[in-house]
């Protein structure tokens, strides 16, 4: 496994629901967040500029799978621990710890694929083979 990264998230009074606990939702989305952390913390330029000089418009979620253990409240801080788990031709695996210090809350796995509009079709989507050179940043 290659870098691993930590994106701290303050958790606020709105992230939770009526009993004080997070909905769970917000871990997907932080988690969101902690996919794009982790390629610029690796060396990778934002989306909005890899996508001037390789065409390369971001990585969008194509699978998830998320387990939680532990609750977490307003007030608290997490980390997201992420990495790339598996690279595959043309998809990645990513995966993501929530903690709240030792205790881990919530583990979640994500599959990724870099992609580019083709030629001629702004609407739509296609995705490519890994970059060698974004792979070799994040090893």
């Amino acid at each position: 496994m290659g870098k691993t990264t930590m994106y701290e998230v303050k958790v606020m009074f709105g992230d939770c629901d009526p009993a004080g606990i997070v909905f769970f939702p917000n871990f997907s989305k932080w988690m969101d967040a902690a996919s794009l952390h982790y390629f610029v913390e690796c060396g990778v330029p934002p989306w909005r500029e890899l996508v001037k000089t390789t065409g390369i418009i971001g990585t969008p979620l194509l699978e998830i799978h998320t387990r939680f253990m532990r609750p977490a409240t307003y007030g608290e801080t997490l980390q997201v621990y992420t990495s790339v788990e598996e690279w595959r031709d043309k998809v990645f695996i990513q995966k993501h710890l929530v903690k709240r210090g030792e205790d881990l809350l919530c583990e979640g796995r994500e599959t990724r694929a870099f992609v580019i509009h083709p030629p001629g079709e702004p609407n739509r989507i296609k995705a490519i083979p890994i970059p060698e050179d974004i792979r070799a940043k994040c090893s």
